[in-house]
């Protein structure tokens, strides 16, 4: 397991408190987002709840990124930069990324969102992805090889006639937002193959698209888009390894707002 961190059980219950944050704040964009909002709107609410949580947004400042939220919008993938000018509309696929660090461990999922009355096709690829995500997951346990991760993903996105973005993967997470190993959503000889141990914590992320997998890099130097215009989504869990199968430490469905200033004071 040469340069994949094991953590420790401390390690880890930091982690896990990192991911509650991170599905709070996520939980609460997904409510809060409408038309006519704009995507510094988003980022102000992340910004002010990692004040509430006393924690430190993972992304601002990253390699110079300005904001706490990647917002990426319809057909842009990865790393939009939230802005004043960016309006949300009717029917736009909106991806929210958000990572926090807490005692100096940090928690990162994604989530897309459909905002209004979204397209049919546009509904089936939000679904996929999101399934994608969870079947990925399905596999992770002590011994399987990464890759089973990997293809388990890709053969769901490309049973439904869609495609898995190459250029850019999920992730090893913990005191660094990214860790070894790199984590792909496809089958590759390319970026290993390790064979997964109970304390390895991973960002798995698919990226998926309507049409061509192929991207390119905007002006900004940030906001990746699809080169075909076609829309994108896009959903991550922080997720650790353990004996027995895997925890997800960023699930939204276990999220309670009522108790998260117990979790952080305990």
């Amino acid at each position: 397991m040469r340069g994949i961190e094991i953590k420790s059980p401390r390690d880890i219950e930091r982690m896990r408190v990192a991911g509650r944050i991170v599905a709070t704040v996520l939980k609460e964009v997904m409510e809060i987002a409408a038309p006519g909002m704009t995507t510094a709107d988003l980022d102000a609410h992340a910004e002010q709840r990692c004040k509430d949580f006393e924690v430190i947004p993972a992304f601002k400042g990253y390699g110079g990124f300005p904001a706490c939220l990647c917002t990426s919008v319809n057909n842009e993938v990865v790393h939009g930069i939230p802005s004043k000018k960016k309006v949300l509309r009717d029917g736009d696929v909106v991806k929210v990324d958000f990572g926090a660090i807490y005692q100096g461990f940090h928690g990162d999922s994604c989530i897309t969102i459909g905002l209004g009355t979204i397209t049919p096709e546009a509904q089936k690829l939000i679904e996929v992805a999101e399934e994608a995500l969870m079947r990925g997951i399905s596999k992770v346990k002590q011994g399987i090889l990464l890759q089973e991760v990997s293809g388990t993903i890709q053969d769901y996105v490309e049973a439904h006639s869609f495609s898995v973005v190459r250029q850019y993967v999920g992730h090893g997470v913990g005191r660094k937002l990214h860790e070894a190993p790199q984590v792909p959503n496809f089958r590759t000889r390319e970026l290993g193959n390790p064979r997964l141990k109970a304390g390895m914590t991973l960002a798995i992320e698919p990226m998926v698209n309507v049409g061509s997998y192929d991207t390119r890099l905007l002006e900004d130097k940030w906001t990746v888009v699809t080169v075909d215009g076609k829309l994108s989504a896009q959903f991550e869990h922080t997720v650790l390894v353990t004996r027995d199968g895997h925890e997800i430490l960023t699930d939204r469905t276990k999220v309670d707002r009522s108790t998260m200033k117990t979790v952080l004071v305990a």
